[in-house]
């Protein structure tokens, strides 16, 4: 889905849906808010969501980045549920709440119809999420139990045989892979060490195209890397409509591909030399610019076919973003651990996100009347590129990230 020009790409995939529709899912939003609290969540989800993704960037610049940005605003809210008043004060700021705008009790029972929401799958997109507490099993199960963990985050307490670490992290995997549905299944690969306690969660997502790509016209691509490289990717091609927008202020173009549900998809392709500066430039008001400048023109859009996954620890990302050291002698998550004393040794979030020709359950490809390609533009995401997953109903930015590998 990449542009020709060295610019910020973003397409939407559904014919359409220009400032229109964009309009109508604004003013849907309003209405919901009164009966939907978790709608007071987005702004300080956005924050965060694009706080993280300029963190990783300055320490990956030339790695592949893929996040969950609403699951760890999710697990960091949990954490702070579970731990004493001053920690969690601190998570919660560090999240990018305020106090004085939305209370703690708020901020959970807002989380609480989130999860939910974003849980109920349909014939036309998965997304499977959770939260789950793997612990020694000599450890008294009561020390672990927390009823408001439980009812707000749906957190499982798993007991672990950790004197044989190999079945222990083979029985974590196994759980995840179980509750994934095979999504994620190497959720411990890289941990190498036994951890007497270790909170994961997890999300995969898998969504059906309005308009899904034929794999007749999937056919075999160059991908330019940053030290100017190449390697061969297969490249999606469908000639439609499609909505489509020039960012002036960022130099980038953007074009926003529709799920069958509520979800798009936006592809973001900057010149690889201004990465960084888009991705420190992203922001609300980016995103409601772009909301604001959408125009639909006709396209042949070629898209790489790619699979991608991100593990990250977050209790480093948390310490290198003072947000809160877990170790810390003084950080409290007794409502977690059981006892004061105890620490996390691990929070692990993993991330996956697959894109191909059509998606979850749609074994033959709705036909579509697109446009003459002798009349349309080529957009080809051949290299480097951003990219966003946003739930439209919540505002909730599900998957965040940056190719610089596809593959």
């Amino acid at each position: 889905m990449l542009l020709t020009l060295y610019t910020c790409l973003l397409l939407l995939m559904t014919s359409g849906l220009g400032t229109v529709q964009a309009q109508d899912i604004h003013e849907d939003n309003e209405d919901m808010s009164i009966n939907s609290p978790y709608q007071k969540l987005a702004p300080n989800n956005i924050d965060f969501a694009f706080n993280l993704f300029q963190y990783l960037q300055s320490v990956a610049p030339d790695e592949n980045i893929i996040f969950s940005p609403i699951s760890v605003s999710m697990a960091l809210s949990m954490l702070a549920l579970g731990a004493d008043s001053q920690t969690g004060t601190q998570i919660l700021q560090g999240s990018g709440f305020n106090h004085s705008e939305i209370p703690d009790s708020e901020i959970h029972q807002s989380f609480q119809e989130l999860y939910h929401l974003l849980g109920q799958s349909d014939d036309n997109s998965e997304m499977n999420m959770g939260n789950a507490l793997f612990f020694k099993q000599s450890l008294k199960l009561l020390d672990l139990y927390s009823e408001d963990l439980q009812h707000y985050y749906g957190l499982e307490k798993v007991p672990i045989d950790f004197k044989n670490w190999a079945k222990g992290s083979n029985q974590i995997n196994e759980y995840i892979k179980s509750k994934t549905q095979g999504k994620i299944s190497d959720l411990l690969s890289d941990l190498k060490d036994p951890a007497l306690l270790t909170l994961v969660n997890y999300i995969s997502f898998t969504g059906t195209w309005k308009l899904p790509f034929h794999p007749d016209d999937t056919t075999e691509g160059d991908f330019f890397k940053k030290d100017d490289s190449v390697v061969k990717v297969p490249m999606m091609y469908q000639a439609n409509n499609f909505n489509f927008l020039f960012d002036p202020l960022l130099g980038c173009i953007s074009v926003m591909l529709d799920y069958v549900g509520n979800s798009t998809f936006y592809f973001i392709l900057p010149d690889v030399k201004d990465i960084d500066n888009v991705i420190q430039a992203l922001s609300q008001d980016a995103l409601q610019r772009w909301s604001e400048s959408v125009i639909t023109r006709p396209l042949g859009l070629y898209i790489p076919r790619l699979s991608l996954s991100g593990t990250y620890d977050l209790g480093d990302i948390m310490k290198a973003m003072d947000i809160v050291d877990l170790k810390k002698k003084q950080t409290d998550l007794s409502s977690i651990t059981g006892n004061a004393k105890r620490k996390l040794s691990k929070v692990l979030h993993k991330a996956k996100l697959e894109i191909s020709e059509q998606g979850l359950q749609q074994e033959t490809p709705t036909e579509s009347a697109g446009p003459n390609v002798a009349n349309t533009k080529s957009v080809r995401v051949d290299r480097p590129f951003l990219f966003m997953v946003l739930d439209n109903v919540s505002q909730s930015i599900l998957f965040l990230g940056k190719v610089m590998t596809p593959f």
